[in-house]
């Protein structure tokens, strides 16, 4: 691969094949139903940066209120995978920071696992934001900011016999490139959590709710320490909602 083309048009095949349709249980057991809860009752949503749609689908599958779910793409494998299946979501190609909809255009938005690969957070953010309906709920699941972060990761002292789990440059931002798998590299952007409540909290939103969930336990099978990565959470949910002008002068 060369060092200018995109690694998510480039691994569109490897990331259908590991991560959707049931095949990675972290999303199956854990992400796409969190993702769906704190969606419930929304009936006009936006999935932002929908790869291949696992989540769109879903979406769709899981209201028949719902009247219409967007999948919003960069990459053109992706969507070509995504329309590829059945399921029903409308996909777009566009890029978060740029969204190609009206102001107030969705009661429902959500990123999953997107915004670590978007090297502009603040622009994504006012963007969703900016697409938000007054009573609208934006869902933003990140790989969780401290304990899945750059240089974070179970340590298994053989010498001292100790196990432990080492917590990286916390304050530090960067974007590292890492490989995922033999041979895939992908971008990812390291922040701290204030860097994606404060800029949506000064847009007017309110945080109603915070999420770090159990792993499940499931997808740890085989860990040499369950007790200790059980406690460690890998995700952060963070649900926020535009309030209504009622709400927001009590």
């Amino acid at each position: 691969m060369s060092a200018t083309e995109d690694p998510w048009e480039h691994h569109a095949t490897w990331w259908r094949e590991t991560f959707t349709n049931g095949a990675d249980l972290e999303y199956e057991l854990q992400i796409l139903p969190l993702a769906e809860s704190h969606l419930e009752g929304a009936a006009r949503v936006l999935d932002l940066g929908s790869g291949e749609g696992h989540l769109a689908r879903r979406l769709v599958r899981a209201s028949l209120e719902r009247e219409i779910v967007v999948g919003l793409e960069p990459s053109a494998a992706q969507l070509e995978s995504a329309i590829g299946q059945a399921g029903g979501p409308i996909y777009v190609r566009g890029v978060g920071e740029r969204l190609p909809f009206r102001d107030g255009s969705f009661d429902g938005v959500v990123c999953c696992l997107v915004i670590e690969h978007s090297s502009d957070p603040d622009a994504l953010l006012a963007e969703a934001v900016r697409v938000l309906a007054v009573g609208g709920r934006f869902v933003l699941l990140v790989n969780h900011p401290m304990f899945q972060g750059t240089g974070s990761g179970f340590v298994d002292d053989q010498i001292m016999g100790e196990h432990y789990w080492r917590v990286g440059p916390y304050l530090r931002e960067e974007i590292v490139s890492e490989e995922v798998d033999p041979g895939v590299w992908l971008p990812f952007a390291h922040r701290p959590l204030s860097r994606y409540v404060n800029p949506v909290t000064a847009l007017g939103c309110v945080l109603t709710r915070l999420e770090e969930p159990v792993p499940p336990l499931a997808f740890l099978e085989g860990s040499i320490d369950l007790e200790l990565e059980s406690a460690i959470p890998r995700l952060l949910l963070l649900r926020f909602e535009r309030p209504r002008a009622a709400q927001m002068g009590r």
